[in-house]
């Protein structure tokens, strides 16, 4: 019936239809995984493998391919919200504990992958490399998702905030470099330590101009000229003319729109943007992870992909999953050890840091189109088919490491303090204990429950809304003067 549909329309109407079907998928899917209390992108990416080409097939292979701009722009939203974690403050602090955790933890995940991948299973190097650079991303979203979820707070959450806000960087340069090897080694030339030192300079620049971009939005919006609007419509056409030049040079915009971000928190401390973005993004992010699992062919994880070896993907897939979990696990332990962190910290961490999604999956799109053929489409659906297990027990485990690090309590008597014994030094009964602890959570729980993304927006749009009741009323005033 769809293909009927789409055989008698314009591309316009097919693009508008398969836009709609995406959305409504995707939505439908999260009521689903809600009920299973499943994170949104597992329902995105498990609606787009139903309705995609390999299922239902829902969805025409020239909207696919015409939407191959969309892993760019969904990095540019989720790293320019990562910059936000960047602040100097903050990095003073602790910083140079975090950056030795961070690549320990990234170092360890890679190279037992590449292990795994090149002396176990004996894939092809290019292969090998690559994927064992997509290794050491962590999925920031899932985890910040579970701190707000929990109201976490302590060493061990501002630990995992950073190190996951700096896995990002490292996982950028280490597929970066990986990228460059890969494709040297498909040349056959000799080796050059140029390959290496090249993606790593190009980065470096790529920092620089998002630095300058973050200069820029600074001095475009000028907050108290500017419209909530305007400031909103500003900020999202130089995130998108950021990845059109990175697009140009054939560069990931991921590393540059991190800077962009922390250049901007850090010069304006305006942190009402970022939850503004926050806000608008997720029409976008789920356009993106939707058609990743349109990519995803759930079949060719039972064939064997004669470019990279012998192995079947299913079993690729399965391993990876696992040597990706104790890589994390031991090297964010020695991390710790040598950043000398509390065993709370130090023995939990690394549950923390098992999910993975929206930074893998758009370097893993990024490395499927640049590999191209059989070796692209197999890191697809090895990435692919792992986040989805990853998003499965990511959260999960993250809540868990939450509560054994005694970031948070359910226990009623560590939600509030409450005295003991009364004012004339009587001791209290559990009776009276209870009923003050309950009255006191009473009375720290706010008068409504609103998202601080969707506060920040609706801010924006009513004061939007007053100017323009406002220079109505003076238009109408100079009207009834003449």
């Amino acid at each position: 019936m769809l293909s009927a549909i789409y055989n008698g329309s314009t591309p316009a109407a097919v693009a508008i239809i398969s836009i709609s079907l995406i959305l409504l998928s995707g939505f439908l899917m999260t009521r689903v995984t809600k009920r299973l209390k499943l994170p949104n992108v597992t329902a995105y990416i498990t609606a787009g493998i139903i309705i995609g080409p390999f299922c239902l097939n829902m969805i025409p292979r020239q909207i696919i391919d015409g939407t191959a701009f969309l892993p760019d722009i969904a990095l540019a939203f989720i790293a320019f919200n990562t910059g936000e974690f960047f602040r100097l403050s903050t990095l003073r602090k602790n910083g140079a504990k975090v950056v030795i955790i961070t690549l320990l933890e990234a170092l360890f995940a890679s190279l037992l992958v590449f292990i795994l991948t090149y002396f176990v299973l004996h894939l092809n190097i290019a292969f090998s490399i690559v994927l064992s650079a997509l290794a050491s991303a962590t999925a920031p979203a899932s985890t910040m998702m579970t701190i707000r979820q929990t109201g976490a707070k302590g060493d061990f959450v501002e630990t995992l905030v950073q190190v996951v806000a700096l896995d990002d960087i490292v996982g950028l340069l280490a597929y970066s470099v990986s990228i460059s090897v890969a494709l040297y080694s498909y040349s056959g030339e000799a080796f050059s330590i140029a390959r290496i030192v090249q993606p790593v300079l190009t980065n470096l620049l790529v920092l620089l101009l998002g630095c300058l971009f973050g200069f820029a939005l600074k001095y475009m919006l000028r907050p108290k000229t500017r419209s909530t609007d305007n400031r909103l419509i500003i900020s999202v056409a130089l995130l998108f003319a950021f990845c059109g030049v990175c697009t140009i040079f054939e560069v990931s915009p991921l590393l540059g729109c991190i800077s962009m971000g922390t250049t901007y928190i850090n010069i304006t401390n305006d942190d009402k943007l970022f939850k503004q973005l926050n806000y608008f993004s997720p029409p976008i992010l789920l356009l993106f992870f939707v058609r990743s699992g349109m990519s995803f062919d759930l079949g060719a994880l039972f064939e064997n992909s004669s470019s990279i070896g012998s192995a079947p993907l299913l079993l690729i897939g399965v391993l990876y999953f696992l040597v990706r979990i104790l890589g994390k696990y031991i090297g964010s332990f020695l991390g710790c050890m040598l950043a000398k962190k509390p065993p709370e910290t130090r023995n939990y961490l690394g549950l923390a840091l098992i999910p993975q999604a929206g930074v893998a999956i758009g370097l893993a799109e990024l490395g499927a189109r640049t590999l191209r053929g059989e070796t692209g489409a197999a890191l697809l659906t090895i990435i692919l088919a792992s986040s989805v297990l990853y998003e499965l027990i990511g959260p999960g485990c993250a809540k868990l490491s939450l509560y054994l690090s005694k970031s948070y309590s359910n226990k009623l008597e560590d939600l509030v303090d409450i005295p003991q014994s009364d004012s004339e030094g009587n001791k209290k009964t559990q009776l009276e204990l209870l009923i003050e602890r309950i009255q006191k959570i009473q009375e720290e729980l706010p008068t409504y429950s609103i998202n601080e993304d969707e506060k920040a927006y609706t801010e924006a749009a009513e004061t939007h809304h007053n100017t323009i009741l406002e220079e109505i009323k003076k238009e109408n005033k100079g009207l009834s003067l003449k």
